[in-house]
């Protein structure tokens, strides 16, 4: 007569055997999980019951060995046979998963996944992925800009001379008018201090070198100012500057405001030369993109068919690079180089249109490590060619150039066309495509519009506001 089975016999095992058994039944739900048939899984679970059976008396046989007899061979018949079963069930599982994994997609990364931007486009939302670096992060960013962002501008000064007003919104330096400008349009100022969370120093140099101030006198009534905000307000002193800035295009703005170091090794400087050579911390200061406005022609993109020059580039010969490039390539039958700025007087708009038939637009640091002709090129969906050492690119920590630039070391100029032509056109039409998704980026507006120029401006600002006030 059997004797009757506890129902508990689990609980009831010795501590091993209980492990090897949880053991079996881990991989069953792992492999219950992957798909694999319930049949194929019933028969595993009941598999995992028999071969506990059968180890039961072999342990014993082996914890009392004298005690064997003929009979005791039984069990180990019955472990064989429980083995091979399994060594046949494990195959039959492997052959299914892999089968089953060969006619399934993976899934995607999360880094691979297109993210959608609401707003970039009234009539549709777009894919950005591609030429951001941390897309997700930046739609969370400024999405939290947009409803929290003060900034406090002071009050002082006269718009009639050097303060609060742009001198024009034209020129190779617009882009500080339109700051100017557009800060005071935007959301983002704020009449109460309390709630600012940067200060503007309204000044411009700008509309002290149009009004023929000297650079000395620059310096003087640049620090005059401050000093009287200083004076003035409880603000400043909170963080010494750390919470200020200012902006500036023209070189020499940035050389005014080197009379007061406070100025320099606190405050967030917005400007359009950024080197790291020459006192630029990328880390708190921010590229202030060239834009000349208005673009004498509509914005180009979507029309590689059309562009059948390898590279263009025409322009003063104002510094060493710019030289080098002319006396190198000046000649050349693929890339097409003027030694000079191309005369009004062959065609109206001829410099422009050249940006529509070419593939790649060579940007050559000037007299500065910037150039207005990087925001031309963008515009006219005509590849930048980065050919300006130490240059923070305009928002370089939200943008990946590499995705819709060139970035070439100077050095390397002498190998300039062998760079060019070892791009795909799989390559270039990637790097076209994602250059027309960021023109919007290097466009001033008035009023500002999501996600132009001065937007981009002010999430740089919004990167770096965090600073304890005491």
């Amino acid at each position: 007569m059997h004797k009757k089975r506890n129902r508990n016999a689990f609980s009831n095992l010795p501590y091993r055997n209980r492990t090897r058994n949880w053991n079996l039944i881990h991989i069953l739900h792992l492999l219950h999980y992957r798909r694999l048939p319930i049949l194929v899984a019933g028969f595993l679970h009941t598999l995992t019951l028999s071969l506990r059976l059968s180890l039961s008396p072999v342990m014993s046989a082996i914890k009392h060995p004298f005690q064997l007899t003929s009979s005791s061979s039984s069990p180990l018949c019955s472990l064989r046979a429980s083995l091979l079963t399994l060594a046949v069930l494990t195959l039959l599982s492997f052959t299914y998963l892999s089968f089953t994994s060969l006619h399934s997609s993976p899934p995607s990364s999360p880094s691979q996944l297109p993210i959608k931007l609401g707003g970039l486009n009234d009539a549709a939302d777009e894919e950005i992925s591609d030429v951001y670096h941390s897309p997700q992060v930046f739609r969370l960013n400024y999405a939290e800009m947009e409803s929290k962002f003060k900034v406090y501008i002071y009050p002082d000064g006269d718009p009639n001379t050097f303060y609060q007003t742009p001198r024009k919104l034209t020129g190779k330096y617009a882009s500080e008018g339109y700051f100017f400008q557009n800060i005071r349009e935007s959301r983002f100022r704020t009449e109460d201090p309390d709630q600012a969370h940067l200060f503007f120093i309204p000044i411009s140099c700008h509309k002290m070198r149009g009004k023929g101030t000297s650079y000395e006198n620059m310096t003087i009534i640049v620090q005059n100012y401050v000093e009287g905000l200083i004076s003035k307000y409880p603000y400043w002193n909170r963080t010494l500057g750390a919470d200020h800035f200012f902006v500036t295009c023209h070189d020499v703005g940035v050389r005014a405001f080197e009379g007061f170091p406070f100025l320099i090794k606190n405050t967030i400087r917005v400007v359009c030369s950024p080197s790291y050579d020459v006192g630029f911390v990328p880390h708190k200061d921010i590229a202030l993109p060239q834009v000349l406005q208005p673009f004498a022609l509509p914005a180009g993109g979507n029309d590689t068919e059309n562009r059948t020059t390898l590279g263009f580039w025409a322009g003063h010969r104002n510094s060493k690079i710019r030289v080098i490039l002319a006396r190198v390539w000046e000649n050349d039958t693929e890339l097409d180089i003027s030694n000079n700025r191309i005369s009004r007087a062959t065609g109206h708009l001829v410099y422009q249109k050249r940006f529509y038939k070419t593939k790649f637009c060579i940007c050559p640091g000037g007299s500065q490590v910037n150039s207005a002709r990087i925001a031309d090129s963008i515009h006219y969906g005509c590849v930048p060619v980065i050919l300006s050492d130490y240059y923070d690119l305009p928002f370089n920590d939200i943008l990946d150039w590499r995705k819709f630039s060139v970035i070439v070391k100077e050095r390397d100029v002498y190998q300039l066309k062998q760079i060019l032509k070892n791009i795909s056109d799989l390559e270039f039409m990637k790097l076209h495509k994602n250059l027309v998704q960021v023109q919007k980026h290097f466009q001033w507006n008035s009023p500002p519009m999501k996600y132009d120029a001065f937007h981009m401006v002010m999430y740089d600002l919004w990167l770096r506001h965090h600073v304890i006030k005491y």
